[in-house]
Formats: C-alpha cells, sequence, structure tokens
C-alpha cells in the first residue's frame, strides 16, 4: 500500500489488518479498595490554645489554653497547604543554593531524532531513520515522540505506512501509540478504522487499548458502544474510575443524565473513587438540567465523608450550579477561614476540629490495637518496656503535653541538644501544665550535647521517661498523649505518616489526621536565649460542612502545591439571600 492511499484515505487504513501482529497480553489492574464512610462530625465553634506568655497566675491549660507566638515566615499551622513547600524554599534560600546552581536533569531524548513538520513518504522516513542512532528502535521512538509533540494524524498514518513497506508488520505496541494520538485529538475517523483494524486482527485487546476506545467512542455519537466495551471490561477486570468518568461525560454529552447517573452509582458500588472531571461534569449538567439536586448534594456529602478537596475548575462548577438554582437565591464567594474558625465573609463558625466522645474512644482503641500493640511495634520495642511504661502512665495525673524530646532538642544541629529541650520545657511549664518528656537513655549519660546539669533541670519540670536507645519511641508519645484525654496536645516534628499508615480502613485514618491537626504542637522559630515561637495548632476542621442555610467548601488552588498531610486554605462560602 503506497503513501497516498495511507495519507489520505480512511478505508484503505482497513487493509493494514493483514500486516499486523499479535497483540500483547493485557494485565487487570489491581482492584481499589472500598471506601467507608467516616463518622458524621458535630459543629463545635469553642476553640482552645496553650499560651506561652509568662503569666503566674495561669491554670491548667485544660481551663484557660494556649495562644501560640507566630512569625510572619510561616503564618499557618504545618497542616496548611503549601507549608512543606515553603519550608523547603526556605531552607534553600538560607543554604544559600539557588534554582541556577542545580544540576539539571538529565533527559533520555535521542539528540539526532527530528521531528517532521508533515507527512513523509517512506524514502524520506527511511533517509529519516538511517540518521538515527539506534535504527532497531527508530519506529517504537519515533511513535513515542509523535504522541508527546501531539502531532499531526497524517504524519503519524505516513509513519504506519513506512513500517508496512520497511519490515511487512505493524505491531500491537506501534497501533497502540498510533491510536493515543487519534484518541487525544479527537480524530474520530481514524479511531474508528483502528478499531476495525484492530477487532479484524486481535481476538482480545489489552486494558491500554480498551480505555482509549472507551474514551474515544463516549465523544462520539457511538457514545453508547462505549457502555458495551465497559461491560466487557469488568467481566475481565475491574474498570477504573477514569473508564467509568469517561462513559458518564459521554452520557452527559449527548444529553442523557438517567445513563449518568447511573453508571456513577454502579461506579460507588464498586467501591471506586470518582474523579474531579466526573464530578464536574455532573455539576454542569445539573445546571442545564433540572431533577438531580439531591443527588449533587449527596457528591458534595460523599466529598465530605472522604475529605475529599474539590479542584479549582470543579469549584468554580459547584458554585455556577448553587447560584444557577432557581428561587433558592444562593450566592458563593470566595473566602478564608480566621485564625479563630470563623469564615470572614459570612462569620459563621467552622466546625470544631476536636472529636466527639464516640470518634475519640474509637480513634483510641484503634491506636492502641493496631500502632501502640500491633506486631510491628515489637521489632523495636520491648514489651517488658512498654509494659513498664504503662504503669509509669497511670501512676501520673493526666498529662497536658507531651515532648517528643530526642526528636524536639536536635531542631538547631549547631546548639546543644539539652540546651534546646530546657528551652521548649521552660517555656511550657510557665504555664503550670503537666509535661512529660519521653527521650532515650543516651540522654542521660553526660556529653557535649547532652549536660547533666541541664536534663536535672528537665526532670525537675516535667515528668520524664527514658527508653532504651534501640526502642521506637512514637508508640509511647500516641500511649500518652491519647490515654490522658482530649485535652492534651504533643509536640513534635514527626508527622507519623507510617503510624497513621498501619491504620485498619481509611475513616480511622482520616480521624488520626484530624485529631493529630487538632493536637500536634510543632515549634515555628527558637533562637538561643528567645522565646519559642509555635505555629498556629487548627481549631477548626478543613471539610465540606453546611448547616442548610449555607455550605462552606475548602478548595485546592492550584498554586499552592499541596501535600497529602497538608488542608487547602481558601474556602467557599455559599449563602442564601435573604
Amino acid at each position: 500500500m503506497g503513501f497516498v492511499a495511507m495519507s489520505n484515505s480512511r478505508t484503505c487504513m482497513k487493509h493494514l489488518c493483514t500486516w499486523v501482529v499479535n497483540p500483547l497480553y493485557f494485565r487487570p489492574d489491581l482492584p481499589q479498595h472500598n471506601i467507608t464512610n467516616a463518622a458524621r462530625l458535630i459543629i463545635n465553634p469553642h476553640t482552645r490554645f496553650y499560651t506561652t506568655k509568662r503569666d503566674k497566675q495561669a491554670q491548667s491549660s485544660k481551663e484557660n489554653g494556649f495562644t501560640p507566638r507566630t512569625r510572619p515566615a510561616f503564618p499557618h499551622s504545618v497542616f496548611s497547604a503549601g507549608a512543606a513547600r515553603k519550608r523547603a524554599e526556605f531552607l534553600k534560600q538560607k543554604s544559600g543554593l539557588d534554582a541556577e546552581d542545580e544540576t539539571p536533569v538529565r533527559t533520555r531524548e535521542s539528540p539526532n531524532m527530528v521531528l517532521p513538520d508533515r507527512p513523509l513518504t517512506p524514502s524520506e522516513w527511511t533517509n529519516l531513520k538511517k540518521d538515527f542512532s539506534r535504527p532497531e528502535l527508530f519506529e517504537k521512538v519515533m511513535m513515542e515522540k509523535l504522541v508527546r509533540a501531539d502531532i499531526d494524524v497524517n504524519i503519524a498514518k505516513s509513519l504506519l505506512s513506512f513500517v508496512v513497506q520497511d519490515k511487512g508488520t505493524l505491531s500491537y505496541e506501534i497501533l497502540l501509540r498510533y491510536l493515543t494520538i487519534c484518541v487525544r485529538a479527537r480524530h474520530h475517523s481514524e479511531m474508528f478504522d483502528a478499531y476495525d483494524i484492530m477487532k479484524s486482527c486481535f481476538k482480545t485487546l489489552d486494558l491500554g487499548a480498551s480505555a482509549l476506545f472507551i474514551k474515544g467512542f463516549s465523544q462520539t455519537d457511538r457514545w453508547r458502544e462505549a457502555i458495551s466495551m465497559l461491560r466487557d471490561m469488568k467481566k475481565a477486570l475491574l474498570p477504573s474510575p477514569r473508564n467509568y468518568g469517561d462513559v458518564i461525560a459521554g452520557a452527559v454529552l449527548h444529553g442523557d443524565s438517567e445513563t449518568s447517573w447511573m453508571l456513577y452509582d454502579e461506579l460507588l458500588e464498586l467501591g471506586l473513587v470518582p474523579g474531579q472531571d466526573t464530578w464536574q461534569c455532573l455539576f454542569q449538567s445539573g445546571i442545564s438540567q433540572r431533577g438531580h439536586e439531591e443527588k449533587l448534594f449527596d457528591v458534595l456529602l460523599y466529598m465530605r465523608d472522604n475529605q475529599i478537596y474539590p479542584e479549582e475548575p470543579l469549584i468554580e462548577t459547584i458554585k455556577a450550579w448553587f447560584e444557577s438554582l432557581p428561587d433558592q437565591r444562593w450566592r458563593g464567594k470566595f473566602s478564608f477561614a480566621t485564625p479563630s474558625g470563623d469564615c470572614r465573609n459570612c462569620k459563621a463558625s467552622l466546625e470544631s476540629i476536636q472529636l466527639t466522645k464516640e470518634e475519640y474512644a474509637q480513634l483510641k482503641d484503634e491506636v492502641m490495637e493496631k500502632v501502640i500493640e500491633g506486631g510491628d511495634v515489637f521489632n523495636k520495642t520491648n514489651p517488658e518496656e512498654l509494659k513498664s511504661f504503662k504503669s509509669f502512665v497511670k501512676q501520673r495525673p493526666p498529662f497536658d503535653i507531651v515532648i517528643d524530646g530526642l526528636n524536639v532538642a536536635k531542631m538547631l544541629p549547631h546548639a546543644a541538644q539539652s540546651e534546646t529541650l530546657l528551652a521548649v520545657v521552660s517555656e511550657l511549664e510557665q504555664q503550670s501544665l503537666n509535661i512529660l518528656v519521653l527521650g532515650r537513655k543516651h540522654m542521660l549519660r553526660h556529653s557535649g550535647n547532652w549536660d547533666r546539669q541541664n536534663m536535672r533541670w528537665i526532670k525537675q519540670k516535667a515528668h520524664c521517661f527514658f527508653t532504651e536507645d534501640i526502642s521506637e519511641d512514637d508508640p509511647f508519645l500516641l500511649y500518652a498523649a491519647l490515654n490522658s484525654g482530649v485535652h492534651c496536645k504533643f509536640l513534635s516534628r514527626d508527622l507519623m505518616r507510617d503510624h497513621k499508615a498501619c491504620l485498619p480502613d481509611s475513616a480511622t485514618r482520616r480521624l488520626f489526621f484530624k485529631w493529630q491537626r487538632g493536637h500536634q504542637l510543632v515549634i515555628n522559630h527558637y533562637t538561643p536565649g528567645k522565646r519559642v515561637r509555635f505555629e498556629r495548632v487548627l481549631s477548626y476542621d478543613t471539610i465540606i460542612q453546611t448547616d442548610g442555610s449555607s455550605w462552606h467548601i475548602p478548595y485546592d488552588q492550584k498554586a499552592d502545591d499541596r501535600a497529602t498531610y497538608e488542608v487547602p486554605q481558601k474556602w467557599l462560602c455559599l449563602t442564601r439571600d435573604k
């Protein structure tokens, strides 16, 4: 078959099936675990803090609270979106590194690979291949580069024609990359031709081809065939949320909202988590089609229960949907939360981050079983030592602060560690707090870092428990903090991500993260001889919430570059006009 027929004729594409070789075996993706809903949260606007103000008449933190002193460099909590990136930039500047000093990343691009700007004849492709450093990989590498470059589909077709003439066959791998170009650029006619070729030449299609055909067909008048493809895929393996999202988008595009919601319900029943694009598509359909308002409110509650935050494109669509609801007079404004937990726009109090008694009891039991008494703990912890610690805690009144002594002491790399720890303990001791310092036994041996007199003063100001040097001390910290009650805070730079991962399900992990954000103190700044400043402890929960007459929805901003353990800072405030 010649080049002209290859690049300009749909019909001639189908003759390629005689040159296609056998397909790759497909491998099913692993199914995603079902996500259970978290317990409903209650609204509690009351907030308690610690304070480092020196007040000889200060009472326990259980009564007065603590107001952390913050610095402009990091005005938010360590859990605030973008905090990790800002810290990395700050430390980079402090170390004197600039962007231009960084070693450039090496790429695997072939220096002698030139992409054509028009369809080539087979002889032109032959000349290009001769100049390539590894001719045996020319077709594969070129097609991959054409995919990444979002090239004209006719150039890709001319490459297929060359491969047929040069090798006498077309591999499944080459066809799959060509299909990617067709679907991505919405060349539906060429996609249909590729579908006919692959269906006639291969008994089965792998996951990649099936997903591409589902996406491509969903964009056309043949979108219902994509549903059949989804059903066929489901017989062999669990489809992905993206597969369902593509078909849902096809149903919405063609005005069949009933089918879109049927597929959405099926997606949830399979335990899959919908993508942001899927939700955006459903909210967009809700603007033009009425009758599914309750389902869209349920989408928001699902996001709340699973602590999922809309991204900027989705939050704009949610705002537009609310404001389009007839006779409800919703008005949306983008806002922030005040440190005290109020919405700056409507002044309403956001939900407290404090756990309910039921949530606290559930979390305490799970942490005790999975983290503290779990089998993994004893790899680094002597059971007898943990038993001794439990007895130690039981014989003392509930603690107000539990300090990870070694973690805090190493905060300043060039300062004596015992002096740093003493400064922190002294700062907190001013508030008549019942303090526990957890340490390691080597801290009791006099050295340059561990001055014996400093350690004697620390033991006078706080209860102290020193584990074996090889012991894992985080379980001790979690046990003491949770056993002391809901008022107890803990001080550590460790974000406990490994321990959170040990918890049995996503709902319990979300409870742990909620408790952590409301109870973990992190030192913001300390200069020897000066006051210790702590980062702000969150008083409100960053979660989608409503009281019926208003909605507050935290969302992700593109510029924040939020880490997984951080929460958004910006909110959509939706209120009804009176």
